[in-house]
């Protein structure tokens, strides 16, 4: 890898780094897109390269979120030990059914949901999201946070771009868990299940080490600057940032 390369890598991740743990998504969601636009990564590499990338962002996030005191973790470790199963899972489906077709899947998700973000952060809905955020009592019963987590481990190892960028929508809209504290969340329970989806990388050799090295340098950095800034960004600016990314990322992964 030149050098050029490698300071590329280290931009992407101090961008992603920082985005990513604002937004409580890791730094996947443009880690990987990243990858395979600017790179033209095999998308198996790239999935697995980016949930190394995504173990770092939220191991960082989590020591930054903890301090502050904003994670719950009661929901936190419901949510990443039920995906353990599902991240295993993830990893073998990318190996049997990776084809051009992840490019339109995952381009589809990204501009769905960035589009549902958008619209329920419209000026008309903002009074509304405010009033459900104000308590949890009306939110489904924990239990559901089982099947949840095992959707979240598959999403985050075939994918590689971790879950947080469907996780803390859902904890939001579903759970009503007030927005910061759902960024903060979603970090720890992206960090236990994206430990087994790496394991798993790790045996089927999908990872790209100086790729992870560039990378994680920049990560680690913008991780510690997002969540510095968290503090001074409010809950429904954090939201809009992750709706517009989603769309621009997967609109543009359209083309490729």
């Amino acid at each position: 890898m030149d050098i050029m390369t490698g300071l590329l890598l280290l931009v992407i991740g101090v961008i992603a780094g920082g985005y990513g743990t604002i937004v409580g998504a890791g730094g996947g969601f443009i880690f990987v897109p990243a990858l395979l636009i600017l790179l033209d990564m095999d998308p198996v590499i790239a999935a697995g390269s980016g949930l190394v990338i995504v173990l770092i962002n939220s191991f960082t996030g989590v020591l930054g979120y903890a301090k502050q005191k904003k994670i719950n973790y009661k929901i936190a470790l419901t949510i990443g030990i039920s995906a353990l199963p599902g991240a295993l899972l993830g990893v073998w489906l990318l190996q049997a059914y990776s084809s051009q077709y992840f490019y339109v899947i995952f381009a589809t998700i990204l501009v769905g949901l960035g589009i549902f973000l958008f619209s329920k952060n419209s000026p008309w809905e903002a009074k509304r999201l405010s009033k459900k955020q104000q308590t949890e009592r009306n939110a489904p019963k924990d239990v559901w946070f089982i099947p949840l987590g095992l959707v979240m481990g598959i999403l985050s190892s075939y994918l590689g771009i971790g879950g947080g960028w469907l996780l803390v929508p859902i904890l939001i809209y579903v759970f009503h868990v007030p927005t910061h504290r759902a960024a903060a969340t979603s970090i720890l329970s992206l960090c236990l299940y994206s430990f087994i989806g790496v394991l798993s990388q790790l045996y089927y050799g999908n990872i790209d080490w100086m790729t992870v090295v560039f990378g994680g340098i920049g990560v680690i950095l913008g991780a510690n600057i997002g969540v510095f800034l968290s503090q001074r960004i409010p809950g429904k600016v954090i939201l809009q940032m992750l709706s517009v990314v989603l769309v621009i990322i997967g609109v543009r992964m359209y083309f490729q």
